[in-house]
């Protein structure tokens, strides 16, 4: 096939002996059916004929033997078909080269690469389809037609034209690679130059000793000695040696290699840091969704009461979504009562119990949970991973805070250790030339203060609203107001341990210091009448750190619930000395003196009745009940009258007795039975 007058010509040659006989190519020309373009004649010369005009069935024939004519004559202007095998791309991507080397994995072939294969793929799988077609027509002929392979090599230089694949250009070759595809799949078209490690000196034996070496603790060894180390032991094992210290080092800190040791170097937290996936999360969008706690350092140094140089830490609640610091308490421990105190304030300047809050897992907060308090507080709590700061938006504010706010005053010590700017380092020389001029404890809480109150009106770049307004104007339909019962259901904290009410009241002890408690009839007057049930009694004691004034308590039912009993108030206090005492004290003490005997009293009447009832009194087996010590005769009296141990007393039967007697009772004394009322008066005289 050629190109004669820009038509496409065949020779005899061309179609015979298979498409058609030569003598009927003959008599179609001498009929005029095939128009002759050439002649011929001459050495190597041939007659060529046009192709449009040999008969249909013949040209039907010949494609289906041969193929495209454009093809076979060198020249098509039509883009040949082809449809890219998608499982081949698939396939390419996924495979994995190497893994042999003593790492896990492998490596994946390059993009260039991948394209190339698919291209080849898709192209072998086109030519074993012209294949098969040409070898089932060449077997209903009966066996002729040997130019199969000439047909698949002409289609195969066809596409590499037009699609430019790199599968080989001889007939033997293509035939080879074509069959070894049909048979091996994919893989086939895999150069065997892909993954040869011949030339690379670090063999797999090599590069475990090479980690070895950088892991080795005992002893430890700089990237020198381990160029000097390896080496030795490679003259020793007939392995190649390294020439290059550089080379060394950059094979150690290829990202394949360095999570092999960098953990025994820096430290297996750090490892984890640095190659551990990190989530993404988004903020919260609402106010209150969100809540962190935690205790850091407070970057500012203060002067103690001795003139000593010191720091001290603050506990921290801030709402996630604005960054609003919300609460705080400054103390020298990250404790129970830090926290509490923290949370506190942050539930009261919200307004709004939290939905969430996350904390660390430090003692106090063990505590905080043990209590109920988180329950009480919000809907969720949980713990953070531990050794996992970068993972906490608190440990990000604590770091901006510090950097945009608390860095300007020259007081300030500086971030944590691990800070590498020299900015984040405080000037020691200035703060020991200038301690006389830091601030107190009271001062520095004060400038804390401020620097919140900066920080939370501070505009967040990209914003317009400061992060106060933000959190104000945001609204949480999840979260709802706290009332003042809410509070104090939130906020009362509960004893450690159960409480006795003694005879000198109820002592609390909270951090070491002891408060002191009674229960009062009203302000001013303990009640008696409680304390005659009470006294040596063990109570559950709840209270208000913020607020130690009164406590409540409780005693535990059998079910083991809390029942409350009473509120208890501050003891009162009166001076031993009469000099220092001030108006009232000297009424208290006497009003205090009678009901302590009308207490006495009591407890005998009440005793010695029940004796009576029962025929175990003294006086009714002929012996005497002994008399009350430090009171007087009347009170005496009054307690034998009462008891049934006489019933009319001596001084009846004298005139100036009895008539005391009745001038120390008036009228509604007498309506009552006025006994006690007359042990009252006869004791206030004392």
């Amino acid at each position: 096939m050629e190109y004669y007058e820009d038509r496409i010509c065949f020779g005899c040659g061309d179609v015979s002996p298979v498409v058609m006989s030569y003598d009927c190519l003959k008599k179609l020309v001498q009929r005029g059916r095939v128009e002759r373009a050439a002649r011929g004649g001459g050495e190597g010369g041939q007659a060529l004929f046009f192709w449009d005009s040999l008969p249909l069935k013949y040209r039907q024939r010949y494609t289906s033997i041969y193929g495209s004519p454009e093809l076979l004559a060198g020249r098509s202007d039509v883009k040949p078909a082809l449809e890219l095998d998608g499982r081949a791309r698939d396939w390419y991507v996924a495979y994995r080269y190497g893994e042999d080397s003593g790492y896990s994995g492998g490596r994946s072939l390059s993009v260039k690469l991948v394209e190339e294969y698919t291209l080849n793929a898709s192209v072998c799988r086109a030519l074993l389809e012209c294949a098969s077609e040409s070898a089932g027509l060449q077997h209903a002929l009966g066996g002729r037609g040997g130019g199969r392979w000439a047909r698949v090599g002409a289609l195969c230089e066809e596409l590499r034209r037009w699609y430019g694949h790199t599968l080989p250009s001889g007939e033997g070759r293509l035939r080879r690679k074509l069959l070894s595809f049909e048979r091996e799949g994919y893989v086939a078209l895999v150069s065997g130059k892909v993954g040869n490690r011949n030339t690379l000196k670090i063999t797999a034996a090599g590069g475990e000793l090479l980690v070895a070496l950088k892991r080795s603790r005992v002893p430890v060894l700089t990237d020198s000695q381990i160029f000097e180390a390896y080496n030795r032991e490679a003259v020793a094992r007939g392995w190649k040696e390294l020439r290059s210290l550089s080379g060394m080092k950059a094979w150690l800190e290829s990202a394949k290699v360095r999570p092999l040791w960098y953990d025994a170097v820096h430290g297996e937290q750090a490892a984890r840091q640095l190659f551990g996936r990190k989530h993404r999360t988004l903020l919260p969008t609402r106010r209150d969704s969100l809540w962190y706690g935690d205790g850091t350092k407070l970057n500012l140094y203060y002067r103690d009461d001795e003139g000593r140089v010191r720091t001290t830490q603050v506990y921290e609640v801030i709402d996630a979504m604005s960054e609003v610091l919300l609460g705080y308490h400054i103390s020298d421990t990250e404790d129970y009562e830090a926290q509490y105190h923290a949370y506190r304030m942050a539930i009261q300047v919200s307004g709004h119990r939290p939905y969430e809050i996350v904390h660390d897992n430090q003692g106090g907060h063990k505590k905080l949970q043990a209590e109920g308090l988180f329950g009480k507080i919000c809907h969720v709590h949980r713990t953070t991973q531990p050794y996992n700061g970068e993972s906490k938006t608190i440990e990000s504010v604590f770091g901006r805070f510090q950097q945009q706010v608390l860095h300007k005053d020259w007081r300030f010590t500086g971030q944590n250790v691990t800070a590498k700017k020299a900015s984040s380092r405080p000037n020691l020389e200035f703060i020991e030339a200038n301690k006389d001029k830091l601030y107190t404890l009271e001062e520095l809480k004060e400038a804390y203060a401020a620097a919140r109150k900066e920080w939370n009106e501070m505009v967040v770049k990209g914003q317009t609203l400061s992060r106060w307004s933000r959190y104000e104007q945001s609204r949480n339909e999840g979260t709802p107001a706290v009332s003042v019962s809410d509070m104090v259901e939130m906020f009362w904290v509960t004893s450690d341990r159960m409480c006795t009410m003694t005879d000198s009241g109820l002592t609390l002890t909270v951090k070491g210091r002891e408060y002191r408690y009674e229960v009062l009839e009203r302000p001013g007057v303990p009640d008696h009448v409680w304390r005659r049930s009470h006294t040596w009694e063990k109570f559950w004691v709840k209270y208000d750190p913020y607020d130690m004034g009164s406590v409540r308590l409780y005693s535990k039912t059998a079910d083991g619930g809390m029942r409350f009993e009473a509120v208890a108030e501050t003891y009162l206090v009166v001076h031993r000395a009469i000099q220092d005492q001030v108006d009232g004290d000297a009424q208290f003490i006497r009003q205090e003196q009678a009901a302590n005997l009308s207490d006495r009293v009591a407890r005998q009447v009440a005793g010695k009745a029940i004796e009576k009832r029962h025929g175990v009194l003294p006086e009714q087996h002929g012996l005497r009940t002994p008399d009350l010590k430090g009171v007087p005769a009347a009170v005496q009296r009054e307690v034998a009258r009462r008891t049934g141990r006489y019933s009319i007393g001596p001084e009846e039967f004298q005139l100036g007795r009895k008539s005391k007697a009745v001038s120390l009772q008036d009228w509604q004394d007498e309506q009552r039975g006025g006994s006690e009322s007359v042990v009252k008066k006869a004791a206030s005289k004392l």
